[in-house]
């Protein structure tokens, strides 16, 4: 009755599993002893990839290969092979790429066939759409997670039956034949693919969980004790399916995007005609049309019309962005108001949301330094257990008085208990889903270890421009001196002659000054002082401080007006006539609004925020007052502002640098946590930084801690559960009567439980990480 009630908990536990969403992703790197199916790593690269062009590398998906253990096999597999130049691995997908000649090809599919897996050739990897004679499909996914569930279910009836004739059936041969045949029907069902790799692992003299499953399974059943033999290898592969979905859904929760970008776009002709095309076939410099409501097709830039974009699905910002011609728009966004024209700037390939993608997929692979831990400890573990419950069975006759039987089924108990697979899968799931939380914000974090870094960070060095301001200059005054012509006429003056320059302060007048320019005659451009033009015959100037002074018409009201512009900051022009200075223009690069906030918030974590800025001491002064920054450092070239987070570093500790991860390069590389700001659009950014934040907005940078912090809570949490549910089973299985079905229960229970504790993480990525743990 316990087990047909613990049947019925665990079916229900099911039912609401059903749910799990299955995608596919593909992280990295092996572990030297892993749980079992679904330890929640993978590899990509393990060796330099060699100079070839591409044609003689194969692809073949491996369905049974989900593990780094399962990794390793195969690595040892193909060491023996000569002419395989490159491995890489896809654990996500259980793909294998091999690049070598075609006898050693061949050889290797026959080497792994060998060792109980079953390789079948997709297209060749670096040739799209060239098949394999008789190859599957390249895009396969994984099994769906109703595909095995029936048989699984079937196995479990098949157990409880056996145990119901265990329990109810008098003790006669055929009712013993019955169960017995019951439980190995059972077995079969479910314990075939467990089976076949633990015999695999054991005639290389490896432990895994198969091989605990399978010595475990097999002596139960030797001994006599049927129904439990059956009961725990179907409870373990029904947890191994609920278990692999969880891990799947926190690995590759980030593809999802991938729904976000429509697979055909609207495109002009060349006869000016519009037709529907796959994405993946429209090409640079194509002319796409977005209609109100429809999702942005590729990336590009406005070439017409006017419209709100809503970007949160890459940039993570909330509220929809105005944008006209010359503005760039992102693949996967949504044109809310007004159909919009645009010119493709990339292919459906390269777009910014398949760079965010592809940049979460390989920050999956790597493996944070609490990851690494927990597999070292693993690879002692296991064996430690191992030999425990051989000793128990040698020993315990002798010096506890226990019968051989009740020794060995101790033993088998232990064995159950020994898996590592919920301590080992504790960190790569937390990790993983710490990763799709941020990108879901906007946060791009290249891996694992900057994941787990973030939240030690002491200082962080901020560029000013592009970082804390715009990037942008703004017209921020127009004061009118003259009292000789209204304002209105003083900024119709002033924005004719601005509108006829190209320099970024006369373009900033121009644009911040209202109404429409009128036509000016004899325009001329004084280098390093201004312009000036006649308008309806009267001769005007937009001029610099100095040339006003060349003009001998500055005098101490206008000085003391210029003295509070320039002590903020701001670049001041001058409109002036033949007979004096007629108005005053400030041109400053605007905060950002989310600046201040953002500095608070560090402050507020216990993090130094430094100002370090290539712009004059004024100006960096009156940022650092706005934003609340107490230190800075100013006029510095790039190789100082290196020099100056080595300081950091050395006075504070884990310093990060926040910049456009272009002029700020060197500095980028030497922090120890590079920021590049506004990732969307720069390519450069993307690459060069270990965090990108997708918006520009530096709140993102405090929220990148915050969700550090709660993932290192996760991480430690799942750990203690793990351990301490092994602990206490392993002491009931040596001092009082668990049983294996008990044991299986505890240890897949525990694996569950870390998982789910994990995948707590994602609904960070849904809203603010202060509740993330």
């Amino acid at each position: 009755m316990i087990v047909q009630h613990l049947t019925l908990t665990l079916l229900q536990g099911l039912k609401s599993g059903m749910d799990i969403r299955v995608d596919t992703a593909k992280p990295e790197a092996p572990a030297p002893a892993c749980c079992s199916e679904h330890c929640g790593e993978a590899s990509t690269t393990t060796q330099a990839p060699p100079a070839t062009n591409g044609r003689d590398t194969t692809r073949f998906r491996i369905a049974t290969m989900d593990c780094a253990a399962e990794e390793s096999e195969i690595r040892r597999a193909l060491d023996p092979i000569a002419g395989i130049r490159h491995v890489r691995f896809d654990l996500g997908q259980r793909q294998l790429d091999l690049s070598g000649t075609p006898q050693a090809i061949e050889q290797a599919a026959t080497a792994m066939r060998r060792v109980g897996f079953d390789p079948q050739p997709l297209a060749k990897a670096a040739v799209p759409g060239a098949a394999t004679p008789g190859a599957v499909a390249d895009s396969a996914d994984p099994a769906p997670f109703g595909a095995g569930l029936w048989r699984l279910v079937a196995a479990l009836g098949l157990a409880v039956g056996a145990e119901a004739l265990a329990f109810f059936a008098p003790d006669l041969l055929p009712w013993r034949i019955a169960t017995m045949a019951l439980a190995l029907a059972a077995i079969a069902l479910a314990g075939l693919s467990t089976y076949k790799k633990g015999f695999a692992a054991l005639r290389a003299g490896r432990l895994n969980i198969n091989a605990l499953m399978t010595v475990a399974v097999s002596g139960a059943f030797v001994i006599g004790q049927w129904p439990e033999a059956a009961m725990v290898m179907a409870l373990y592969a029904i947890a191994e399916l609920i278990e692999a979905r969880a891990v799947d859904r926190a690995r590759n929760a980030i593809r999802s995007l991938l729904a976000l970008a429509p697979e055909d776009a609207e495109v002009r002709q060349a006869d000016g005609s519009w037709s529907r095309m796959a994405t993946a076939a429209v090409v640079v410099g194509a002319i796409v049309r977005i209609r109100p409501g429809e999702r942005v097709p590729l990336d590009g830039s406005v070439t017409e019309g006017r419209s709100a974009i809503d970007q949160a699905p890459v940039t993570g910002e909330s509220i929809p962005v105005d944008k006209g011609p010359g503005d760039e728009v992102y693949a996967g966004t949504i044109n809310q108001a007004a159909a919009l024209e645009m010119r493709v700037t990339a292919p459906a390939s390269d777009s910014t949301l398949a760079r965010i993608i592809h940049a979460v997929e390989q920050a999956q692979g790597s493996r944070a330094p609490t990851q690494r831990f927990v597999d070292r400890f693993a690879a002692i573990y296991t064996p430690a257990v191992f030999a425990l419950a051989v000793a128990l069975v040698l020993l315990a006759p002798t010096l506890v008085g226990w019968t051989w039987m009740q020794a060995l089924y101790k033993a088998l108990v232990l064995l159950v208990i020994a898996c590592p697979c919920a301590l080992v899968i504790s960190t790569p799931v937390t990790v993983v889903s710490g990763l799709a939380a941020a990108a879901r914000r906007g946060i791009l974090i290249k891996g694992g270890v900057f994941l787990e870094q973030a939240r030690g960070l002491r200082a962080v060095a901020v560029d000013k421009t592009g970082t804390l301001t715009e990037g942008k200059p703004r017209l921020v005054a127009f004061e009118p001196v003259s009292t000789a012509l209204d304002g209105a006429r003083l900024a119709l003056l002033a924005k004719s002659l601005a509108a006829r320059s190209d320099h970024p302060v006369s373009m900033a007048i121009a644009q911040g000054l209202e109404g429409a320019a009128v036509e000016v005659q004899g325009f001329a451009a004084e280098a390093g002082r201004g312009v000036q033009a006649r308008i309806d015959g009267e001769a005007y100037a937009l001029a610099n401080h100095r040339w006003i002074e060349e003009r001998g018409q500055c005098s101490p009201a206008i000085e003391a007006r210029l003295q509070v512009h320039e002590l903020a900051g701001r670049s001041v022009t001058l409109l002036a006539s033949a007979d004096g200075v007629l108005a005053i223009c400030a041109v400053a690069d605007t905060l950002k609004p989310s600046s201040a906030a953002a500095v608070a918030e560090l402050k507020a974590l216990g993090v130094t925020p430094v100002m370090l800025t290539g712009d004059n001491p004024a100006t960096a002064r009156a940022i650092a007052a706005q934003v609340g920054i107490d230190e800075l450092q100013a006029n510095l070239l790039p190789a100082e502002k290196l020099a100056a987070i080595q300081a950091l570093q050395s006075r504070l500790g884990l310093t990060a640098m926040a910049g456009d991860g272009i002029n700020d390069a060197p500095a980028l590389a030497q922090a120890d946590i590079g920021v590049a700001m506004g990732g969307a659009g720069t390519h450069t950014a993307m690459e060069a930084a270990d965090v990108v934040i997708m918006n520009d907005d530096l709140r993102r940078l405090p929220e990148t801690i915050r969700l550090s912090r709660a993932t290192h809570r996760v991480l430690w949490q799942n750990i203690v559960l793990a351990l301490g549910i092994k602990a206490v089973f392993l002491l009931l299985a040596v001092f009082d009567n668990a049983t294996m079905w008990m044991a299986v229960f505890a240890d897949m229970g525990a694996s569950l439980l870390v998982v789910f504790n994990g995948l707590r993480l994602l609904r960070a990525g849904q809203g603010s990480h202060r509740s993330a743990a």
